[in-house]
């Protein structure tokens, strides 16, 4: 079974036959490109069903694994990894302690990142506090400016 979270189906629901690659690539929020991409790079646990035209069709299962793989990279796992990762879940049960290693390592990294934006916003927040106080005083003028 593919891991992904079962939830009421939501929007329009999809037809029995599957959608087109355009569709599916539509409510994913993806590109048509990134979707054969997708496929080539081994990141699918299960290829889309084919038409007898040999048309790409996509069901629910398929988008909600679309809609994994584009939160691991939107959260900066390399390629490597989500292929990685759908490897092990289209291989099935029997490896889920390499799974979970793999998931916590990202967790860590995204934690990492998000504590440095953090930082980063902190030093905005500051600086958007003076710009204020200037602004409010009138001496925004006299904010410091480098010469040339």
């Amino acid at each position: 079974m593919l891991e992904v979270k079962q939830r009421p189906e939501t929007g329009r629901p999809i037809p029995e036959g599957g959608l087109s690659i355009a569709e599916a690539a539509q409510r994913t929020g993806v590109s048509v490109h990134t979707l054969r991409y997708y496929e080539r790079a081994g990141l699918v646990v299960t290829p889309p069903g084919r038409t007898t035209g040999g048309r790409r069709r996509y069901h629910r299962l398929d988008l909600q694994w679309i809609k994994v793989c584009t939160r691991l990279r939107a959260t900066g796992m390399p390629i490597k990894g989500i292929r990685r990762y759908a490897q092990l879940v289209s291989a099935g049960p029997g490896n889920e302690k390499e799974r979970l290693a793999l998931m916590e390592a990202h967790r860590a990294d995204v934690l990492a990142k998000l504590a440095e934006l953090q930082e980063n916003l902190q030093l905005i927040d500051h600086k958007i506090d003076v710009y204020r106080g200037a602004v409010a005083a009138g001496d925004a003028d006299q904010l410091w400016a480098p010469s040339r």
